[in-house]
Protein backbone atom coordinates (compact mmCIF):
# COMPACT_ATOMS: atom_id res chain seq x y z
CA UNK A 1 0.00 0.00 0.00
CA UNK A 2 1.30 3.46 -0.77
CA UNK A 3 2.29 5.90 1.96
CA UNK A 4 -0.55 8.31 2.74
CA UNK A 5 1.10 10.36 5.46
CA UNK A 6 2.46 12.90 6.42
CA UNK A 7 1.44 14.67 3.18
CA UNK A 8 -2.09 15.24 4.47
CA UNK A 9 -0.78 17.46 7.25
CA UNK A 10 0.60 20.05 4.85
CA UNK A 11 -1.81 22.94 4.38
CA UNK A 12 -0.20 24.76 1.41
CA UNK A 13 -2.52 26.70 -0.90
CA UNK A 14 -0.55 25.60 -3.96
CA UNK A 15 -0.61 21.92 -3.00
CA UNK A 16 -2.01 19.67 -5.70
CA UNK A 17 -5.07 17.72 -4.55
CA UNK A 18 -3.98 14.24 -3.53
CA UNK A 19 -6.52 11.45 -3.60
CA UNK A 20 -5.54 7.96 -2.52
CA UNK A 21 -7.66 5.00 -3.64
CA UNK A 22 -7.78 1.97 -1.33
CA UNK A 23 -9.43 -1.38 -2.02
CA UNK A 24 -8.98 -2.83 1.52
CA UNK A 25 -9.43 -6.54 0.71
CA UNK A 26 -11.51 -8.30 3.33
CA UNK A 27 -13.13 -5.06 4.53
CA UNK A 28 -14.89 -3.85 1.40
CA UNK A 29 -16.73 -5.70 -1.34
CA UNK A 30 -14.56 -6.35 -4.40
CA UNK A 31 -16.57 -3.73 -6.37
CA UNK A 32 -15.93 -0.99 -3.78
CA UNK A 33 -13.05 1.44 -3.26
CA UNK A 34 -12.33 4.10 -0.67
CA UNK A 35 -11.15 7.43 -2.07
CA UNK A 36 -9.31 9.47 0.55
CA UNK A 37 -8.89 13.15 -0.36
CA UNK A 38 -6.02 14.22 1.85
CA UNK A 39 -6.41 17.93 1.13
CA UNK A 40 -10.07 18.19 2.15
CA UNK A 41 -9.82 15.33 4.71
CA UNK A 42 -12.74 13.60 2.98
CA UNK A 43 -13.27 9.88 2.52
CA UNK A 44 -15.68 8.57 -0.12
CA UNK A 45 -16.92 5.03 -0.66
CA UNK A 46 -17.22 4.33 -4.39
CA UNK A 47 -18.66 1.35 -6.23
CA UNK A 48 -17.99 0.29 -9.81
CA UNK A 49 -19.22 2.84 -12.26
CA UNK A 50 -17.96 4.86 -10.33
CA UNK A 51 -20.90 5.57 -8.07
CA UNK A 52 -20.66 7.51 -4.80
CA UNK A 53 -22.16 5.47 -1.97
CA UNK A 54 -21.04 7.41 1.11
CA UNK A 55 -18.85 10.37 1.98
CA UNK A 56 -17.61 11.82 5.27
CA UNK A 57 -15.30 14.69 6.18
CA UNK A 58 -12.86 14.32 9.06
CA UNK A 59 -11.25 16.74 11.48
CA UNK A 60 -7.47 17.21 11.49
CA UNK A 61 -7.10 14.93 14.53
CA UNK A 62 -9.42 12.29 13.08
CA UNK A 63 -7.38 12.27 9.86
CA UNK A 64 -4.15 12.20 11.87
CA UNK A 65 -5.32 8.91 13.37
CA UNK A 66 -7.11 7.48 10.32
CA UNK A 67 -4.24 7.87 7.84
CA UNK A 68 -1.70 5.71 9.73
CA UNK A 69 -4.39 3.11 10.52
CA UNK A 70 -5.18 2.84 6.80
CA UNK A 71 -1.45 2.77 6.04
CA UNK A 72 -0.97 -0.16 8.44
CA UNK A 73 -3.86 -2.22 7.05
CA UNK A 74 -4.18 -5.23 7.25
CA UNK A 75 -2.03 -5.04 10.40
CA UNK A 76 -2.59 -2.95 13.50
CA UNK A 77 -1.09 0.52 13.84
CA UNK A 78 1.03 0.89 17.01
CA UNK A 79 0.03 3.54 19.54
CA UNK A 80 3.42 5.24 19.24
CA UNK A 81 2.77 5.81 15.52
CA UNK A 82 -0.71 7.22 16.27
CA UNK A 83 0.70 9.46 19.00
CA UNK A 84 3.45 10.73 16.68
CA UNK A 85 0.88 11.60 14.01
CA UNK A 86 -1.46 13.40 16.36
CA UNK A 87 1.27 15.34 18.20
CA UNK A 88 3.71 16.27 15.41
CA UNK A 89 3.60 17.74 11.90
CA UNK A 90 6.75 15.88 10.84
CA UNK A 91 6.77 12.13 11.24
CA UNK A 92 10.19 10.51 11.38
CA UNK A 93 11.52 7.28 12.88
CA UNK A 94 12.99 9.46 15.66
CA UNK A 95 9.61 11.06 16.48
CA UNK A 96 7.98 7.61 16.57
CA UNK A 97 10.78 6.31 18.83
CA UNK A 98 10.29 9.33 21.11
CA UNK A 99 6.55 8.56 21.35
CA UNK A 100 7.34 4.91 22.05
CA UNK A 101 9.55 6.01 24.95
CA UNK A 102 6.82 8.40 26.21
CA UNK A 103 4.33 5.53 26.23
CA UNK A 104 6.72 3.18 28.02
CA UNK A 105 7.31 5.82 30.70
CA UNK A 106 3.57 6.43 30.99
CA UNK A 107 2.90 2.73 31.37
CA UNK A 108 5.57 2.41 34.06
CA UNK A 109 4.36 5.58 35.80
CA UNK A 110 0.66 4.69 35.72
CA UNK A 111 -0.27 7.53 33.35
CA UNK A 112 -1.01 5.40 30.26
CA UNK A 113 -4.62 6.57 29.91
CA UNK A 114 -3.67 10.24 30.22
CA UNK A 115 -0.94 9.86 27.58
CA UNK A 116 -3.44 8.32 25.14
CA UNK A 117 -6.22 10.85 25.82
CA UNK A 118 -5.82 12.77 22.53
CA UNK A 119 -5.82 9.51 20.55
CA UNK A 120 -8.89 8.21 22.38
CA UNK A 121 -10.80 11.45 21.69
CA UNK A 122 -9.98 11.30 17.97
CA UNK A 123 -10.86 7.59 17.83
CA UNK A 124 -14.20 8.19 19.54
CA UNK A 125 -15.45 10.63 16.92
CA UNK A 126 -13.74 8.73 14.10
CA UNK A 127 -15.53 5.49 15.01
CA UNK A 128 -18.98 7.00 14.57
CA UNK A 129 -18.04 8.34 11.12
CA UNK A 130 -16.49 5.04 10.02
CA UNK A 131 -19.65 3.17 11.02
CA UNK A 132 -21.37 4.75 8.00
CA UNK A 133 -18.83 2.87 5.85
CA UNK A 134 -19.48 -0.37 7.80
CA UNK A 135 -15.95 -0.06 9.17
CA UNK A 136 -14.77 -0.15 12.77
CA UNK A 137 -11.54 0.49 14.63
CA UNK A 138 -10.56 -2.32 16.97
CA UNK A 139 -8.14 -1.86 19.84
CA UNK A 140 -5.22 -4.23 20.24
CA UNK A 141 -4.67 -4.08 24.00
CA UNK A 142 -1.73 -1.82 24.88
CA UNK A 143 -0.39 -2.13 21.32
CA UNK A 144 -2.50 -0.10 18.88
CA UNK A 145 -5.55 -0.09 16.61
CA UNK A 146 -6.64 -1.88 13.46
CA UNK A 147 -9.36 -1.40 10.88
CA UNK A 148 -12.08 -4.05 10.74
CA UNK A 149 -15.39 -4.57 8.97
CA UNK A 150 -18.75 -4.41 10.69
CA UNK A 151 -20.39 -6.59 8.04
CA UNK A 152 -17.90 -8.70 6.08
CA UNK A 153 -16.16 -11.74 7.47
CA UNK A 154 -12.43 -12.01 6.63
CA UNK A 155 -13.13 -14.63 3.92
CA UNK A 156 -15.89 -12.64 2.18
CA UNK A 157 -15.47 -10.75 -1.10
Amino acid sequence: MQKIYPTYLRQHKNMETKIVHLSLPGLLSTDQTLALNLETRTMSLLSDGPKLIMEQQFSVNEMSVLAPILESFPHYCPYEVLLAHISSHTITPASIAHCHQRLQEAQNGGTWQQELRSIRRALSSLRSKLNYFDLEISNVRERGCSLTSLTLSPSSD
